[in-house]
């Protein structure tokens, strides 16, 4: 049954509306990060003289935060996989006793409070002298990173068909070689959307940065952000000038990365499934059909 044109063009009008009302605010922060310093309610609807000096101070100012806020997050990204690709086969392939459970209990870690784990690993860094420090902040923002990361890439492994890694395994292949020349690749999607999402989760991080630091030594761009805040600020270009800074990185992974995370979140096999794989697998998969090709008559015969 066809839409009417009218119904069409009435979807399409309230889709732009939402879309509309959704970018307004990243609108509004770029339009205020242009504006000369001062109360952002007098701004214009446009920057019709934009004015870059809130980039200079916010560079000036927030030029190392940002700096430590991507290497937290990528130092997170590339700790939070390392844990989670070998959990997640071992999870996916090897299927252990008690694999429902360690999955339940992978689920439960996601619903405990961020306030909860971030007093506890106060009372634990104090002890650890890890306060104030690039690896303590990794390690917290991987304990999100890690049970996400898990749960994707497990569901991706779990789809690759046995007969490939059967076939890597006659093949000479070891467990580690299979994992990494066979797994990851078809797995490609699912590890990039796992990666990405963690780095989202420490780039963003505000709780854990605020909580586990007592100096400015090691200080990311969202409490950065919060320092400039007050009652009587008057560099609010300043600030909207930071937070579109923080937000170009995010946006452009996002963008650079929407494919395959799309894939990776939507699809039930993973991608490159469809090349036949070489060898002694495509030998037997060739003399099956041949066998069934073969007419009862000879066979009888």
């Amino acid at each position: 049954m066809k839409r009417s044109p009218a119904r069409g063009r009435l979807s399409t009008v309230v889709g732009v509306v939402l879309l509309a009302l959704m970018l307004f605010p990243v609108y509004w922060m770029v339009n205020a990060s242009l504006q000369p310093a001062g109360n952002v309610l007098r701004a214009g609807w446009f920057p019709l003289h934009p004015d870059f000096g809130g980039y200079a101070t916010a560079v000036r100012d927030q030029g190392r935060n940002l700096v430590t806020s991507l290497i937290v997050a990528l130092g997170s990204v590339v700790l939070s996989l390392g844990l989670a690709v070998p959990a997640a086969y071992a999870l996916a392939r090897l299927r252990p006793r008690g694999t429902a459970a360690v999955l339940f209990g992978v689920l439960v870690t996601q619903m405990v409070p961020g306030i909860a784990v971030a007093n506890a690993l106060y009372g634990a860094y104090t002890d650890l002298g890890l306060l104030n420090s690039y690896g303590g902040l990794i390690l917290a923002d991987s304990t999100t990173g890690v049970p996400f990361a898990i749960l994707v890439l497990r569901a991706s492994m779990r789809s690759v068909p046995g007969e490939i890694i059967d076939a890597a395994r006659v093949d000479g292949a070891g467990r580690l070689r299979v994992l990494w020349s066979v797994v990851l690749p078809l797995s490609r999607n699912a590890l990039i959307t796992a990666g990405l999402f963690t780095f989202l989760f420490a780039w963003s991080d505000f709780l854990f940065a605020l909580t586990l630091n007592t100096t400015g030594s090691v200080r990311p761009v969202t409490v950065g952000v919060y320092e400039y805040l007050g009652a009587h600020t008057n560099q609010w270009n300043a600030v909207m000038a930071t937070a579109v800074l923080a937000s170009v990185p995010a946006a452009a992974l996002l963008v650079a990365a929407q494919r395959h995370v799309a894939a990776g979140i939507t699809e039930v096999r993973p991608a490159g499934l469809g090349v036949r794989p070489a060898g002694r697998v495509h030998a037997r998969d060739a003399g099956c059909r041949r066998r069934r090709s073969t007419p009862r008559s000879v066979s009888a015969s």
